[in-house]
């Protein structure tokens, strides 16, 4: 497939090894456009970029840079979308650092609807993950696309809510759009292209460094309205994003949770710091001065009320992870007795199995 003459210009420059988008940013203010960039002298780029970069751009681009991409734009899924782009999501001009160019795989039209951006534990506990679920889909049912960054946990789970509303979800990536990292998304990856959107910065064939998801997370806070933290531990990369989300004038929001829960430290933090503290998917939609009605339809999927016993189980187990000797020391009952009545609390969806042989209340 021949390359847009617009698209390519775009990615002659930043296809260019050691040209970085702040340097990209520069030459496109100074020049005005990459077809400019790439007709200026030597002498005119060095004042601007190191004399190697300017002596890159007068060599040009080998052809065969441009091969992997025009063959990934031949799937009419794909897409590549330029600052000079109509389609650039308005958010992200209001940010310090827009990346000049955007690859999309999926609905571009997305990517300037409003959103809210939902993070995470990857090691999410399943009460969080059902948290996660659950506010994504509150939230895509009351018109915002749920943002997040595919990571297992929290991040996955907010994908699966998000693609279960009216509103979808974005994917924001640490790699190039050919690269499905954590590949236990890949099924994940999958859904969000047919029917969400999934977008990275990073050129074709980049894989997942390390350095490459905090830099992404500015683009993660900034395509959103807000940015809701779930479960987090005192060190997170969740507190990263929250904290560019509000260097960038984000609403930050946070879930609390138990104080013996480490998964709760970071959450906690960001209340103290000024986070607001939300309990339920209406306290965000106020905040962001959206309609407060939510769909009563996410109730609908709840489980059935629990019989006496296992009602009484569930008091004495509360809403933090337990194991089966201490609900026996407290409940009274043998701990067979326990065990057959959380196998039927977890049949029905109220309470999941954790590792090191506890349990957790989910609903």
């Amino acid at each position: 497939m021949a390359l847009d003459k617009d698209v390519e210009q775009w990615l002659r420059v930043s296809l260019l090894p050691g040209l970085g988008d702040e340097s990209f940013r520069r030459l496109l203010f100074a020049f005005g456009s990459p077809e400019q960039i790439l007709a200026a002298g030597h002498g005119a780029l060095s004042k601007l970029v190191p004399a190697r970069i300017a002596s890159a751009i007068r060599e040009g681009l080998a052809p065969e840079a441009l091969a992997a991409v025009a063959d990934w734009l031949s799937d009419a899924a794909n897409s590549i979308v330029t600052l000079g782009d109509t389609r650039y999501p308005r958010a992200l001009l209001e940010i310090s650092d827009p990346p000049p160019l955007l690859y999309v795989k999926g609905r571009v039209d997305l990517l300037n609807l409003p959103a809210l951006a939902i993070v995470g534990s990857r090691n999410a506990t399943a009460q969080g993950a059902a948290l996660a679920e659950s506010f994504a889909k509150a939230l895509s049912d009351a018109g915002l696309t749920i943002v997040s960054g595919l990571a297992l946990g929290i991040d996955a789970a907010a994908h699966r809510g998000g693609l279960a509303g009216n509103a979808r979800s974005i994917a924001v990536v640490g790699t190039g759009l050919d690269v499905v990292y954590p590949a236990r998304n890949r099924a994940l990856a999958h859904e969000l292209a047919a029917a969400g959107a999934l977008v990275s910065e990073f050129p074709l064939g980049t894989g997942p460094l390390a350095g490459n998801f905090p830099r992404r997370n500015r683009l993660l806070s900034g395509l959103a309205r807000g940015c809701l933290v779930i479960e987090a531990a005192a060190r997170s990369g969740s507190l990263i994003t929250a904290r560019l989300a509000n260097e960038q004038g984000r609403e930050v929001f946070a879930v609390p949770g138990s104080i013996h829960s480490p998964l709760s430290k970071g959450c906690h933090l960001l209340i103290k710091q000024g986070a607001k503290l939300v309990e339920d998917a209406q306290d965000i939609l106020e905040e962001l001065h959206m309609p407060s009605h939510v769909p009563a339809a996410a109730a609908a999927s709840a489980p059935p009320p629990a019989g006496a016993a296992q009602q009484a189980l569930l008091e004495h187990l509360g809403f933090d992870p337990c194991d089966i000797d201490t609900l026996s020391r407290r409940s009274g009952l043998t701990s067979d007795v326990v065990s057959s009545l959380l196998t039927q609390l977890e049949i029905e969806g109220i309470v999941a199995a954790l590792p090191g042989g506890r349990y957790q209340r989910v609903r």
